[in-house]
């Protein structure tokens, strides 16, 4: 529902609807995307639901989320990727080795791969890309807690955590993706390698 005020004249306004969003991500590889399609599609089949997995081009780690807005502001764009070019970081490996569920909402629950062991390094990185976003001012704080997922689907159900064959790959870059809510559809904002923080777009 859109949400309303009170104008002067007593009459509902209808306020501005937010359709962007802009976050820093990690996204695996093609085949290991394959990989995580493939598990998605496993579960999918022994739990019977109906639930379409994500596209393999879409799937992600969320890293920091910048916000969601009305127009996609091009001042907090170019902060961001300043930012990010300041970060110098060699590659690291991350491993999944659980699917499980988090929190949603009845029929609309995400069923997300984690890891037990083998995301000190993501959560590490994370940390850093927050110090320097809050220092930009495009972030108030840094999470206390990070816990890197990637979601698979949103089920009907919620599953009980499980183990499954690790899903790993190499992380060689991140990106800032501008999504727009309520549709399908990513754009890449900008890329940045590891090692070296720089620009490859």
């Amino acid at each position: 529902m859109t949400p309303q005020q009170l104008g002067f004249d007593g009459f509902d306004v209808p306020q501005p609807v937010r359709r962007h969003r802009l976050f820093f991500a990690a996204m695996p590889d093609p085949a290991t995307a394959a990989r995580a399609a493939q598990v998605a599609e496993s579960l999918r089949g022994a739990m019977h639901v109906n639930a379409r997995p994500l596209r393999t081009e879409r799937l992600h780690v969320s890293l920091c989320a910048l916000g969601d807005f009305v127009q996609l502001p091009d001042a907090v764009v170019a902060r961001a990727r300043a930012a990010a070019a300041a970060i110098d970081a060699p590659p690291f490996g991350v491993t999944f080795d659980r699917v499980g569920s988090f929190n949603g909402r009845d029929g609309h629950w995400p069923w997300v791969l984690t890891g037990s062991d083998g995301t000190n390094e993501l959560i590490g990185f994370e940390q850093r890309l927050a110090r320097v976003l809050k220092a930009a001012g495009l972030v108030r704080r840094t999470r206390a807690r990070f816990t890197p997922h990637l979601t698979l689907l949103y089920g009907e159900t919620r599953i009980d955590p499980r183990a499954i064959e690790p899903v790993a790959w190499t992380v060689r870059e991140f990106l800032l993706i501008h999504s727009w809510l309520g549709e399908t559809r990513y754009d890449v904002a900008g890329r940045w390698s590891l090692p070296g923080g720089g620009r490859t777009d």
